[in-house]
């Protein structure tokens, strides 16, 4: 079972974005890495894929269901949509906010295993601490992290991360995309990361996608795609791969003369 993506056309008028963008089946599992310069429309694709954009043509299916198809309601359940900007006005703690996002669907009040659940994803993500505070009072990195905690709270069959790691120091991003990668196998769902951390994406994602001129240009394992040709092309430098001694590989990039 899977997330695909077949023949989607977009664009901002007179600005065509894609135009009859496939992917092969994102499986679940699988932790995906969207990859690309910036404006290649990285944001605009998740956008599309969450139904907050409506494509012009194409088809979306998930699990062999046409999402277009789907109420709003249920495609919201199924599918959640992590962005970069995750400033968080509102005058409630912590706790709080995470289990809103837990009990948001069915209303009424929280039952123990709600409240259970939402401890251990605050403690998994290292911010149990912060139950307490007020989510105005956070840094934006903290903020981030309660986001993902509501992510991660929901349940979703499709997890799109839209820079998760932006705002966060070196640990913390190591200690975000373990659990990611862990939870993305474990439950079984789909997880697609937009990161412009080409070794970051490299340590954790079983797949990448180049997304470049309105397509998929490049699609596979770390090392073939960030060795093909249209990477480079795609960044405007010279790449190269390094494997380290602990297996992981490492990304050099050089400007073209």
């Amino acid at each position: 079972m899977s997330l695909e993506i077949s023949g989607l056309s977009f664009g901002y008028r007179t600005h065509s974005l894609f135009d009859g963008l496939t992917a092969l089946p994102l499986r679940r599992g699988e932790l995906a890495a969207l990859v690309g310069p910036n404006g290649v429309g990285k944001s605009s694709l998740f956008r599309l894929v969450a139904g907050l954009l409506k494509p012009s043509c194409g088809t979306i299916h998930l699990d062999g269901h046409d999402t277009a198809t789907m109420s709003e309601r249920r495609r919201a359940e199924r599918v959640f949509l992590l962005t970069q900007h995750t400033a968080m006005r509102a005058t409630l703690g912590v706790f709080e906010v995470v289990l809103l996002a837990k009990r948001g669907w069915s209303g009424g009040k929280a039952r123990p295993d709600d409240i259970t659940r939402v401890e251990r994803v605050l403690e998994e993500l290292g911010i149990d601490h912060l139950s307490d505070r007020l989510v105005t009072e956070l840094s934006g990195g903290q903020q981030q992290l309660v986001a993902l905690c509501q992510a991660l709270v929901r349940d979703p069959d499709v997890l799109l991360l839209d820079e998760p790691t932006s705002a966060l120091d070196l640990r913390r991003q190591l200690e975000v995309m373990h659990l990611v990668r862990r939870v993305t196998h474990d439950r079984g769902i789909v997880t697609v990361a937009a990161l412009h951390d080409l070794g970051l994406a490299c340590r954790f994602a079983d797949r990448f996608l180049l997304l470049h001129e309105g397509r998929i240009a490049a699609d596979g394992p770390a090392r073939e795609v960030l060795s093909a040709g249209a990477t480079s092309n795609a960044y405007g430098v010279r790449l190269a791969i390094e494997e380290a001694m602990n297996g992981s590989l490492m990304v050099h990039a050089d400007l073209l003369n």
